[in-house]
């Protein structure tokens, strides 16, 4: 055997190794997710909920989201609390309205800044603190409920030992591509952190759709280990106090929150950017995982081509035909499971812009954040 016949040969082993690789992670993790049912529960419980939203300057989102929070069907006692970070436009006078009508709704001014605490976990904190109840569920002032069961769903995956529930923030669905990439994006980051959860590695929730126990919130000190940081008060926090037998999930698709997506390109890679820069700060095993799943994608096509132009052709295509059945089968159930079955015919184009897409963000990981938190 020469030695350009030994390179290509290890260039196709390289690449059937990567294939490899994300086969185990469409077979071990992501199916959790395209298979999920919920737990039967031998009875149902309804517990007393603290809903907490964070605004700044979001009056017109209050108007427009606010109202499907304050009429969720739950029997059980439940509060709505809305922290007013030092807004300049008239939320306070909205708020004081809807209070008004809805003696459940707890409006918390903030008049001062915290200092040194950049991001909305200062807010966040106050509104926690000021909780009646042990569960709070967590959503943003952009969101609305996808249901009047949203509270009734979150709240029904707490059981004994479950101490937080993650769940689906989606976004509506508008005509136009950067619309299904938002969305496709979204279903992406939900299937890993999900699937993770599932399988016992939980390391973040978005604050879009999240619950947790006030008494954890506590226990952990808060937010004191990551006050330095803008963001966090989702992906960062979730990941320092979650464990394999203290998280669960809830995708029913009447516990999901809608928000409306960015409607440019650059405010969406803006937003991106703020996201991914608390990434550099998850635990190093969550870091692994991630990283050795994201390398392996990025991986994929270069070696496809490389060696489909330099060995066998049809053991190459064979061997990719066998990831790509295995990939749509499992988005096809798992976009189904999220309400987002309308993106699968797409599914190659998504595959491929995956590729493109980390290239964009990862250097997202080392840019410093932002200070501002909306």
């Amino acid at each position: 055997m020469n030695t350009a016949t030994l390179i290509w040969l290890l260039v196709f082993a390289f690449f059937c190794l990567v294939v490899l690789i994300q086969v185990f992670y469409y077979l071990y993790f992501f199916r959790r997710i395209a298979v999920h049912q919920p737990v039967a529960k031998t009875e149902s419980q309804e517990y007393p909920v603290s809903v907490i939203i964070c605004a700044r300057d979001e009056a017109q989102n209050l108007v427009n989201n606010l109202p499907g929070v304050l009429v969720q069907d739950y029997k059980t006692t439940h509060e709505v609390i809305v922290v007013n970070d030092n807004s300049v436009d008239e939320s306070k006078y909205l708020l004081d309205g809807f209070k008004k009508s809805f003696k459940n709704l707890n409006p918390v001014d903030l008049t001062q800044e915290a200092k040194l605490i950049p991001g909305k976990k200062f807010p966040l904190s106050m509104g926690i603190k000021t909780a009646k109840y042990e569960i709070v569920l967590l959503t943003d002032a952009d969101c609305v409920p996808a249901s009047e069961f949203w509270l009734q769903r979150m709240q029904d995956a707490y059981g004994p030992g479950v101490q937080i529930v993650l769940g689906y923030g989606a976004y509506h669905k508008l005509p136009g591509l950067l619309n299904k990439i938002i969305r496709f994006e979204t279903f992406h980051t939900a299937l890993q952190y999900l699937s993770f959860a599932k399988a016992g590695l939980p390391y973040m929730g978005v604050g879009r759709n999240l619950s947790y126990k006030k008494q954890l919130f506590f226990d952990n000190k808060g937010f004191s280990a990551i006050n330095q940081i803008p963001g966090g008060d989702d992906d960062l926090f979730i990941s320092m106090v979650a464990k394999k037998h203290n998280t669960a999930i809830m995708i029913d698709p009447d516990a999901f929150t809608l928000s409306m997506p960015k409607r440019t390109w650059q405010d969406w890679m803006r937003q991106k950017n703020r996201h991914y820069s608390a990434a550099r700060f998850y635990k190093v095993k969550h870091k692994f995982w991630l990283g050795l799943y994201s390398s392996s994608h990025v991986l994929i096509y270069p070696l496809f081509l490389l060696s489909l132009f330099t060995y066998c052709w049809w053991m190459v295509l064979a061997v990719f035909s066998v990831r790509m059945i295995i990939q749509a089968i499992i988005w096809y159930k798992a976009m189904k499971k999220l309400n987002e079955g309308d993106l699968w015919p797409l599914f190659l184009f998504f595959d491929i812009w995956m590729f493109i897409y980390y290239f964009l963000f990862v250097p997202s990981l080392w840019k410093k954040p932002k200070k501002s938190w909306d």
